[in-house]
């Protein structure tokens, strides 16, 4: 039995300047249909994989920053405007390996989890949050920092076992300091997904999926079993949502059927992405052919800028195909302008009360 009851899954960023501004304003209009509730990935995290670039690849002795992100006005930057002007990197000639020192901190994903645990375990403790709520944290997947960043494959077996090991490190010690039944690891999967839609032209095409999904089984075995644990697949949203448009869900429902076989350990949900204006059945017919058990699924069905009557059809095309499914969005929001936030919650809480009158219906 799946151990997730709650149908809405906020799947990361939020505009948001800090922590406790995204729980005082997520948690009390939704978190009663939440399962967990993630930060916001505010701060440098907005830009999600870019801050690893500035704080742990850039100045690495054994990695050398080939290409970064275009000054602005005549001043250093560090956020890409697009594909053109992103951070590229290789390993330094003559390095055979690069490792990361300060195990469990050097990557930045515990020390800001640590952090806002306290505000969101403090913010529960008051009442602005559901009792229930765990609190969520979100990390790239190895392909959306190596195959991304890095364009020589001859350096993916030099750096990827070491950054593997600090992100278990990572891991390790936010479930030292944050009590395991109290959180939830959801492994986002970005580059992956527009690696094997073929958007990358750098990377090795032979056995593309097994390099792309067999971190699961290296990163996912180690998290104790009290910890919920998901994927999200994702399209991208730098320079707009989808950077590759989606032909169907039949990727999805391959990467989501690999990683729960291949995780090691129970995996509690999985989430997809939907495109808008897709409301045939060719485009959700890959799910009849889901295998993940008792996982649950959510699906990136809540577009906040679409009409109703939108949403609806979505919805009905999905359920002929998969007739129980949780809700989200596509992807985060963080780089959304603030002004959409109250539209963005209304689209979601109405859509969860639409799921609702549909199960009762």
């Amino acid at each position: 039995m799946s151990r997730i009851t709650k149908n809405l899954l906020l799947v990361g960023s939020l505009p948001f300047d800090t922590v406790e501004e995204v729980f005082r304003t997520m948690g009390p209009r939704l978190s009663a249909h939440l399962p967990s509730i993630p930060d916001g990935e505010v701060g440098d995290r907005l830009y999600w994989t870019c801050f690893q670039c500035y704080r742990v690849l850039h100045g690495h002795p054994d990695v050398e920053t080939v290409q970064r992100p275009d000054r602005i006005n005549g001043v250093e930057n560090w956020r890409p405007s697009g594909y053109r002007d992103q951070w590229i990197f290789r390993v330094r000639p003559g390095a055979k390996e690069v490792r990361f020192g300060d195990p469990g901190w050097r990557l930045g994903y515990a020390k800001e989890a640590l952090n806002s645990y306290f505000v969101f375990k403090t913010l529960r403790k008051e009442g602005f949050i559901a009792p229930h709520v765990r609190f969520q944290v979100c990390i790239p997947l190895t392909g959306s920092i190596i195959e991304h960043y890095f364009r020589d494959p001859d350096d993916y077996p030099k750096i990827k076992p070491g950054y593997e090991q600090a992100l278990r490190d990572e891991i390790a010690m936010m479930t030292k300091k944050i009590p395991p039944e109290d959180l939830v690891i959801q492994w986002d999967a970005c580059s992956e997904v527009l690696d094997l839609e073929g958007f990358y032209d750098w990377t090795p095409k032979d056995d593309k999926f097994e390099r792309l999904i067999s971190p699961c089984e290296r990163l996912t075995p180690s998290i104790p079993d009290d910890v919920l644990v998901g994927y999200h697949f994702c399209y991208g949203t730098l320079g707009g949502w989808p950077i590759v448009k989606q032909n169907d869900l039949a990727l999805c429902v391959k990467l989501a059927n690999a990683a729960v076989e291949r995780s090691g350990r129970r995996v509690d949900y999985v989430h997809m992405p939907v495109q808008p204006d897709r409301f045939d059945d060719a485009f959700y017919a890959p799910l009849s052919g889901l295998k993940v058990g008792d996982t649950k699924v959510f699906l990136g069905l809540i577009h906040h800028q679409d009409v109703p009557e939108g949403f609806s059809k979505r919805m009905a095309a999905a359920r002929r195909r998969l007739p129980d499914f949780g809700l989200a969005s596509v992807c985060g929001y963080g780089r959304r302008p603030p002004s959409e936030l109250d539209a963005i919650i209304d689209s979601h809480a109405a859509a969860i009360e639409a799921l609702a009158q549909h199960r009762h219906g």
